[in-house]
Protein backbone atom coordinates (compact mmCIF):
# COMPACT_ATOMS: atom_id res chain seq x y z
CA UNK A 1 0.00 0.00 0.00
CA UNK A 2 1.00 3.55 -0.40
CA UNK A 3 0.84 5.82 2.63
CA UNK A 4 1.38 9.40 2.07
CA UNK A 5 1.96 12.27 4.63
CA UNK A 6 -0.77 15.22 4.00
CA UNK A 7 -1.73 18.33 5.63
CA UNK A 8 -5.24 17.95 6.11
CA UNK A 9 -7.07 21.60 6.84
CA UNK A 10 -9.48 21.75 9.42
CA UNK A 11 -13.03 20.76 8.30
CA UNK A 12 -16.09 21.60 10.21
CA UNK A 13 -18.38 18.89 9.75
CA UNK A 14 -22.39 17.93 10.32
CA UNK A 15 -22.39 14.52 12.40
CA UNK A 16 -24.67 11.82 12.92
CA UNK A 17 -23.23 10.18 16.75
CA UNK A 18 -23.96 6.71 15.59
CA UNK A 19 -23.69 4.51 18.92
CA UNK A 20 -24.49 0.94 19.14
CA UNK A 21 -23.70 -2.34 17.02
CA UNK A 22 -22.21 -1.52 14.00
CA UNK A 23 -24.32 -3.53 12.02
CA UNK A 24 -26.61 -0.53 12.14
CA UNK A 25 -24.60 2.27 10.80
CA UNK A 26 -26.16 1.77 7.64
CA UNK A 27 -29.13 3.06 9.38
CA UNK A 28 -27.57 6.00 11.22
CA UNK A 29 -26.14 6.95 7.24
CA UNK A 30 -29.58 6.56 5.68
CA UNK A 31 -30.75 8.89 8.71
CA UNK A 32 -28.14 11.23 7.59
CA UNK A 33 -28.51 11.13 3.63
CA UNK A 34 -31.88 12.29 4.85
CA UNK A 35 -30.81 15.04 7.09
CA UNK A 36 -28.74 16.25 4.30
CA UNK A 37 -31.88 16.23 1.72
CA UNK A 38 -33.56 18.06 4.20
CA UNK A 39 -31.45 20.51 5.24
CA UNK A 40 -29.67 21.46 1.92
CA UNK A 41 -26.61 22.64 4.02
CA UNK A 42 -24.56 19.52 2.91
CA UNK A 43 -25.02 18.97 -0.04
CA UNK A 44 -23.63 15.77 -1.83
CA UNK A 45 -22.63 16.73 -5.01
CA UNK A 46 -20.72 18.98 -3.56
CA UNK A 47 -19.49 18.46 -0.02
CA UNK A 48 -17.14 15.89 1.07
CA UNK A 49 -18.66 12.89 3.49
CA UNK A 50 -16.49 11.46 6.13
CA UNK A 51 -16.68 8.81 8.72
CA UNK A 52 -14.82 9.28 12.14
CA UNK A 53 -13.91 6.07 13.45
CA UNK A 54 -13.55 5.95 17.31
CA UNK A 55 -13.58 2.64 17.95
CA UNK A 56 -12.63 -1.19 16.33
CA UNK A 57 -15.54 -3.05 15.35
CA UNK A 58 -14.00 -6.52 16.01
CA UNK A 59 -12.99 -5.84 19.57
CA UNK A 60 -15.21 -3.34 21.20
CA UNK A 61 -18.63 -4.82 22.52
CA UNK A 62 -21.50 -3.82 20.27
CA UNK A 63 -22.90 -1.22 23.28
CA UNK A 64 -19.69 0.76 23.47
CA UNK A 65 -19.15 1.17 19.50
CA UNK A 66 -19.11 4.94 18.55
CA UNK A 67 -18.62 6.02 14.62
CA UNK A 68 -19.58 9.29 13.48
CA UNK A 69 -21.21 9.47 10.00
CA UNK A 70 -20.41 13.48 8.51
CA UNK A 71 -20.34 15.91 5.78
CA UNK A 72 -18.60 18.99 5.05
CA UNK A 73 -20.42 22.10 5.89
CA UNK A 74 -19.68 25.67 5.69
CA UNK A 75 -21.66 27.03 8.78
CA UNK A 76 -22.77 25.69 11.48
CA UNK A 77 -26.17 23.09 12.07
CA UNK A 78 -29.11 24.34 13.49
CA UNK A 79 -30.86 22.41 15.84
CA UNK A 80 -32.97 19.39 13.99
CA UNK A 81 -35.09 16.52 15.06
CA UNK A 82 -32.33 14.01 14.36
CA UNK A 83 -29.85 15.17 16.36
CA UNK A 84 -27.01 16.02 13.90
CA UNK A 85 -24.44 18.47 15.27
CA UNK A 86 -21.44 20.18 14.58
CA UNK A 87 -18.08 19.18 15.11
CA UNK A 88 -14.53 19.39 13.38
CA UNK A 89 -11.68 17.29 11.96
CA UNK A 90 -8.66 19.74 13.53
CA UNK A 91 -6.09 19.95 10.82
CA UNK A 92 -2.78 18.44 10.80
CA UNK A 93 -0.63 15.64 9.56
CA UNK A 94 -1.97 12.64 8.68
CA UNK A 95 -0.64 9.23 7.00
CA UNK A 96 -3.07 8.42 4.11
CA UNK A 97 -4.05 5.46 2.14
CA UNK A 98 -6.11 5.09 -0.25
CA UNK A 99 -8.60 2.18 -0.29
CA UNK A 100 -10.56 0.54 -3.17
CA UNK A 101 -12.89 -1.85 -2.98
CA UNK A 102 -16.28 -2.63 -0.60
CA UNK A 103 -15.65 -0.64 2.68
CA UNK A 104 -17.06 -4.62 4.11
CA UNK A 105 -12.62 -4.92 3.65
CA UNK A 106 -11.28 -1.53 4.57
CA UNK A 107 -10.43 -2.92 7.87
CA UNK A 108 -7.50 -4.41 5.92
CA UNK A 109 -6.58 -0.69 5.11
CA UNK A 110 -6.86 0.45 8.92
CA UNK A 111 -4.74 -2.72 10.17
CA UNK A 112 -2.27 -2.27 7.17
CA UNK A 113 -1.39 1.17 8.84
CA UNK A 114 -1.73 0.36 12.50
CA UNK A 115 0.18 -2.86 12.79
CA UNK A 116 2.32 -2.52 9.59
CA UNK A 117 3.48 1.03 7.93
CA UNK A 118 3.03 2.86 12.12
CA UNK A 119 5.83 0.87 14.08
CA UNK A 120 8.01 1.14 10.95
CA UNK A 121 7.73 5.10 10.18
CA UNK A 122 8.87 6.82 13.42
CA UNK A 123 5.79 8.67 13.47
CA UNK A 124 3.36 8.76 16.59
CA UNK A 125 -0.38 9.15 16.66
CA UNK A 126 -2.06 12.29 17.63
CA UNK A 127 -5.23 12.46 19.55
CA UNK A 128 -7.92 12.07 17.26
CA UNK A 129 -9.18 8.69 15.48
CA UNK A 130 -8.66 7.49 12.31
CA UNK A 131 -10.87 8.93 9.95
CA UNK A 132 -12.61 8.39 6.69
CA UNK A 133 -13.05 9.90 3.47
CA UNK A 134 -15.43 8.58 1.02
CA UNK A 135 -14.80 9.43 -3.02
CA UNK A 136 -16.83 7.19 -4.43
CA UNK A 137 -19.59 5.29 -2.97
CA UNK A 138 -22.71 2.90 -4.09
CA UNK A 139 -25.12 3.50 -5.23
CA UNK A 140 -23.27 5.57 -7.94
CA UNK A 141 -20.07 3.75 -8.31
CA UNK A 142 -19.85 -0.51 -8.07
CA UNK A 143 -19.05 -1.88 -4.81
CA UNK A 144 -15.97 -3.22 -5.78
CA UNK A 145 -14.88 0.07 -7.56
CA UNK A 146 -15.64 2.29 -4.19
CA UNK A 147 -12.82 5.05 -3.28
CA UNK A 148 -12.22 5.93 0.81
CA UNK A 149 -9.01 7.26 1.19
CA UNK A 150 -8.22 6.32 4.78
CA UNK A 151 -6.58 9.07 7.23
CA UNK A 152 -4.21 7.96 10.47
CA UNK A 153 -3.83 11.49 12.50
CA UNK A 154 -0.07 11.80 13.05
CA UNK A 155 2.03 14.53 15.56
Amino acid sequence: MNVEIVDFAETMIAVLEHRGPHTKVMESVRNFIGWRKQSGLSPIASSRTFGIAYDDPANTPEEEFRFDVCGEIDRPVPANPQSVITKRIPSGRCAVVRHIGSTDRISDSVYYLFREWLPKSGEELRDFPLFFHYIKRVPETPEHEQVTDVYLPLV
